[in-house]
């Protein structure tokens, strides 16, 4: 692929606003001169700190404050840490999305969910295809991933060729028949891209991945085994997973419900635009699920991460309207726990366990594998691409450095690779590459309806709050003589239990009454607010060595 013939006087700005340094929320942006294109929109899933948030997504003000640059978004896959974000960053600007088919259709999936599917402009593409936006011009290629749809981008720009690899490993037994288009990559390689930015979340891990063929020979067995009832649970994403199900249900004369709505909803639009192929009379409606013998059911739901309100969740604890553990039951977890949901994952095992259901999960068998390259395959890349430049993405710091390490073995210059973090600007011209800046790129958290409502602090709050519990104290002053109008009510929620509570409780109120001067006048209460709350805090350390939350109310009456 040759250069553009745009004026390459300006550098190429190169600024990840999410999946460095982490796992999820994967956007980065590319940027020449007046032209700037986002590359995925990916959410990333809360852990035990984050308490209450429903999602991470990219902080995108820096897009915002440069709307006018934004030509098009492109989508790699399907999956959420990629395009999970899509409808937030479309409720602030208009621009044309690119993607591959089945990619449009999980993004249609979510854009129905925010009611924002009728304005949107989502453009299919094909692997070979280019697009020009700008000073860009972008080509897909085909890769090998857990998804179907998956694609890296070859990127040209006036400076040089980027190559962009998304997720992706080399798979040479693909269930879907996708594998990664190594010779498109050898063509780049010819004369040496400029820049590869390319997928590290598995660069720890010697060797090559294990096929997803190993996965369907595990299934098809586990489900050949199974007397009574099978309930399988994966990522709602993976089309090639509930195939292969299918396929099995098929062939053991077994039918297949579907339960979990974004299971349902993804379902429905694979088989509607042709990606999965069930066989006839496999699936089953809720009243021919009900009716139907268990050693012929099989049942396929969310829940992979034990995510509370999830199919898999609800009947691991007894929730769920339909489905209850039976004796007997299979129960196949075919995926890995995200970092930071083993704990949720694992207590849903228990329970099932717990209930007599047999739990088929990653440690006991091949119910999984990763759709990310190992370091063999990593290092095909590299050989083939021939990058100047290399930054390392999509994984946690650890990950990318050691990716890093491993283009140096290969015989990149160490100054030629950049370990960079989200809102890094790296820019590359003729006379090199250096980061020269930062930009914005701050966690910001979806909470119920609120979007960024939720901060640093209120998480430290409500911490403080899971850990230590919380006292409030509430003075009533009477406005006219300054004296406090009644004794101060005490309460306390989560600090301490029935027996110890009263004695503490007359403690706080007669330092509270101290030092608001009991019936003498208030010198000047409103000073005395912060000064009464550490008093309080202090003295309440001192009693039980706990450091509840203390709030005063002062009330004017």
């Amino acid at each position: 692929m040759t250069t553009r013939t745009t004026d390459a006087t300006l550098p190429l700005r190169v600024i990840p606003l999410g999946g460095l340094g982490e796992i999820g929320r994967n956007m980065m942006l590319y940027e020449y001169g007046d032209d700037m294109i986002a590359v995925d929109v990916g959410v990333m899933f809360p852990d035990t700190e984050h308490l209450g948030v429903d999602l991470i997504i990219p902080d995108i003000s820096y897009v915002m404050e440069n709307a006018s640059k934004l030509r098009a978004i492109f989508l790699t896959h399907g999956h959420e840490d990629h395009i999970g974000a899509v409808p937030f960053l479309l409720r602030e600007v208009s621009v044309p999305i690119y993607c591959l088919k089945l990619t449009r259709g999980l993004v249609q999936v979510k854009l129905r969910e925010h009611h924002l599917i009728d304005d949107t402009d989502i453009q299919v593409v094909e692997a070979g295809d280019i697009v020009d936006a700008g000073a860009f011009a972008v080509e897909f290629f085909s890769v090998s991933h857990s998804i179907p749809d998956s694609a890296g981008l070859i990127i040209e720009t006036p400076v040089g060729t980027v190559v962009h690899t998304g997720d992706f490993k080399i798979d040479h037994t693909p269930i879907m028949g996708q594998h990664t288009d190594l010779a498109r990559l050898a063509d780049v390689g010819e004369d040496g891209a400029l820049l590869l930015c390319a997928d590290s979340t598995y660069a720890e891990i010697e060797g090559y991945t294990p096929s997803e063929q190993r996965v369907a020979e595990v299934l098809d067995r586990a489900i050949a085994d199974a007397t009574g009832r099978v309930i399988v649970t994966t990522f709602a994403s993976l089309i090639s997973r509930i195939q292969i199900v299918c396929d099995a249900a098929a062939r053991y004369n077994r039918r297949v419900f579907i339960t979990g709505r974004s299971m349902v909803n993804n379902v429905n639009m694979a088989r509607e635009l042709g990606y999965l192929k069930v066989p006839a009379n496999v699936l089953m409606t809720p009243n021919q699920f009900r009716d139907h013998p268990s050693q012929q059911t099989i049942i396929i739901c969310t829940g992979s991460q034990g995510e509370p309100t999830a199919a898999l969740t609800r009947i691991a604890t007894g929730s769920h309207q339909q489905i209850n553990v039976e004796d007997g039951d299979t129960v196949i977890l075919s995926s890995n726990p995200v970092p930071g949901n083993e704990k949720s994952v694992y207590k849903n095992v228990d329970l099932l366990m717990q209930q007599g259901a047999k739990v088929i999960y990653n440690r006991l068998a091949d119910v999984h594998v990763r759709g990310h390259a190992s370091r063999e395959e990593l290092k095909v890349i590299h050989r083939l691409v021939r990058p100047k430049y290399f930054v390392p993405i999509h994984g946690e710091y650890r990950h990318m450095e050691l990716h890093r390490q491993l283009a140096e073995q290969l015989g990149m210059p160490r100054d030629h690779t950049f370990v960079l973090t989200d809102g890094d600007v790296l820019e590359i011209d003729d006379d090199g590459a250096a980061v020269t800046g930062k930009v914005s790129a701050d966690y910001v958290y979806v909470d119920g309806l609120g979007i960024g409502d939720v901060d640093d602090f209120t998480l430290r709050d409500r911490a403080h709050l899971a850990s230590d519990g919380l006292v409030v104290f509430v003075a009533a002053i009477d406005h006219r003589t300054g004296k406090l109008a009644r004794p101060p009510e005490i309460m306390t929620h989560g600090f301490v239990g029935a027996e110890e509570a009263p004695a503490l409780v007359e403690g706080v109120r007669d330092l509270v009454v101290g030092v608001l001067g009991g019936e003498q006048p208030a010198i000047d209460w409103r000073q005395l607010h912060e000064t009464l709350k550490d008093d309080v805090a202090e003295y309440l350390h001192r009693k039980t060595h706990r450091r509840p939350l203390v709030i005063p109310v002062m009330l004017e009456v």
